[in-house]
């Protein structure tokens, strides 16, 4: 009868050295935070039921075990879901800004486009240059029927990098005042 634990601790052994040459090929997995939780908690409760029942310390450090595995457990679970919901939350936050960064890179490439087609029209129709220095000579004013002078947008220069982001004013269709 003293023999049996030993018999039993050899076989063990002699079964552990043959399955771990196996073992040495496979990747080692991580433990979860449930089966860190369980097993910390399960020692502690051991541990306490143990010294709190003093008359018959093994069941104390079953009972211990048992209740102590089962928190650590929902501790761990709890981690687990924290865990998860911040990494959705990074997803969600990492697809909304690749979004918007693919909304602004269509938005500039519209405003580009825009501006090469207004600025072609602009310089097709414009008969004299703008200049901030001088005043705009008498043939760039118009005039309505009644021959009144026509609000034009003449004191204005244009803007010819709207919508280009590497440029100053980008978001301005007109840049400043010639006046």
């Amino acid at each position: 009868m003293n023999k049996l634990p030993y018999i039993l601790s050899l076989m063990l052994l002699v079964s552990t050295i043959f399955s771990s040459t196996s073992a040495q090929a496979q990747e080692k997995k991580k433990w979860s935070p449930q089966a860190k939780g369980a097993v910390i908690g399960g020692l502690g409760g051991a541990a306490a039921g143990a010294v709190i029942n003093k008359r018959n310390r093994a069941v104390g450090g079953v009972v211990g075990g048992v209740a102590g595995g089962a928190i650590g457990y929902g501790v761990g679970k709890h981690i687990d879901n924290k865990q998860k919901e911040r990494a959705r939350i990074a997803a969600a936050n990492q697809a909304a800004a690749n979004q918007a960064a693919a909304n602004r890179a269509a938005a500039n490439r519209a405003a580009v486009a825009r501006n090469t087609s207004t600025t072609t029209t602009r310089t097709q129709t414009a008969m004299v240059p703008y200049n901030s220095v001088t005043a705009a000579p008498a043939a760039a004013l118009a005039y309505d029927a009644q021959g009144m002078p026509v609000v034009s947008n003449s004191a204005y220069l244009p803007n010819n990098s709207y919508g280009d982001a590497s440029h100053p004013y980008s978001t301005s269709e007109y840049r400043r005042k010639s006046w």
